[in-house]
């Protein structure tokens, strides 16, 4: 899947306050995501990021 620095991507599991919207804020060999809906961050390598990862919604132009 085609993904950039500001997409908006839908995740396998959910965040714990219930939104499964994260954008992606820093892309490299981590890639960090924050959450839409309360705001916090979370790291991850980027093999775990694209097997967790479901959809992207929208890419930032």
């Amino acid at each position: 899947m085609k993904y950039e620095l500001g997409s908006v991507v839908i995740m396998k599991k959910s965040h714990p306050c219930g939104e499964n919207l994260w954008k992606i804020v820093r892309l490299g060999v981590d890639i960090k995501l924050e959450c839409v809906n309360c705001g916090r961050t979370i790291m991850m390598d980027r093999m775990e990021f694209e097997r967790k990862l479901k959809k992207v919604v929208e890419n930032e132009k």
